[in-house]
């Protein structure tokens, strides 16, 4: 039996890449195991576009090692292609070309590809099928996008913002297209801002911000409540700048309380009855009405603000 390196899906290790005098990707190590999905996540800027391209062979590390599929992206790039299926954010179709014409080019580079009709009818698009790429829809190239990157049956699939400008029917065919992908065996790397995507999607997320690895897990571990802390949420929302210093004084002191985002609030601590009770009277006495109030767990959001802050990065 081989080690975790030898036989993960794509193995990075202290993967470091520079443009002129800045670093865009800090000693990062990744380890994706084959079968499973896997979410890189990270703020603008983080690294991610230059770990993914790395690992899809278009991008030579500066230091550190890569292998993807047991093999070197950039010194084995010719046997690796036709092992790896690639969907861009940007689409990469011809602009004039046809979806079934595009479809079918691709297929004709792949040794035993999937039948391009049936599967223009998997993802919604036998319609458009002799429509240049160019009057598609933007959720119709990203799906076309989506199909010319397995149309090949490849063993590894990386997919970037797969559903960016889907419509939630569209949405949720391509989330059952990747758990298909991986019931098939096929190891999916996926990239999205969409947080819920993540957590639905993945078994393995990693979050990387500057450069930098910050946390790993599953989405339950990295979710999970610290037992220790007994932190749980309490979430509602009411008027916009309620004063936060008031609420907090009726609250018990391990109990924090933040405006999100206007109108909404998050009060973490132990959320006992008698917290939900202080909460709902502090907004009775002052006159404002608390609705949609949820007592949950951290969500994968909160996990990602936590670790990569709440400033807009461009």
């Amino acid at each position: 039996m081989g080690s975790p390196v030898d036989d993960a899906a794509i193995s990075v290790s202290g993967l470091v890449k520079r443009y002129g005098s800045t670093t865009a990707v800090h000693g990062l190590d990744l380890i994706v195991e084959p079968g499973t999905v896997f979410a890189l996540l990270g703020p603008n800027g983080a690294g991610k576009t230059t770990t993914v391209e790395t690992c899809e062979g278009f991008i030579k590390p500066d230091e550190g090692t890569v292998r993807v599929l047991g093999l070197d992206p950039v010194a084995d790039g010719p046997k690796l292609r036709p092992l790896i299926g690639v969907m861009p954010q940007g689409g990469g179709a011809y602009p004039g070309v046809r979806a079934d014409e595009m479809l079918r080019l691709v297929a004709s580079c792949a040794a035993n590809p999937l039948d391009p009709r049936w599967l223009l009818d998997v993802l919604g698009l036998t319609g458009a099928a002799r429509t240049p790429y160019k009057r598609l829809s933007g959720g119709q190239q990203q799906r076309l996008s989506l199909a010319c990157a397995i149309i090949g049956r490849p063993k590894l699939v990386f997919l970037d913002e797969p559903t960016a400008g889907l419509d939630p029917q569209a949405q949720h065919l391509v989330w059952e297209l990747v758990n298909a992908l991986r019931a098939d065996g096929v190891t999916v790397l996926l990239t999205t801002h969409r947080m819920e995507e993540a957590e639905q999607l993945a078994d393995q997320i990693a979050i990387i911000d500057r450069g930098r690895l910050v946390t790993q897990g599953s989405p339950a571990e990295l979710t999970a409540i610290d037992p220790e802390a007994d932190s749980q949420q309490l979430r509602f929302r009411s008027n916009p700048k309620l004063d936060l210093e008031l609420l907090a004084a009726a609250l018990p002191e391990e109990c924090k309380v933040e405006e999100t985002v206007p109108g909404r609030y998050l009060v973490q601590g132990p959320i006992t009855p008698q917290v939900l009770s202080a909460v709902t009277a502090w907004c009775a006495q002052h006159g404002v009405l608390a609705h949609e109030l949820n007592v949950s767990r951290r969500t994968l959001e909160d996990v990602f603000l936590e670790l990569t802050g709440r400033e807009l990065r461009s």
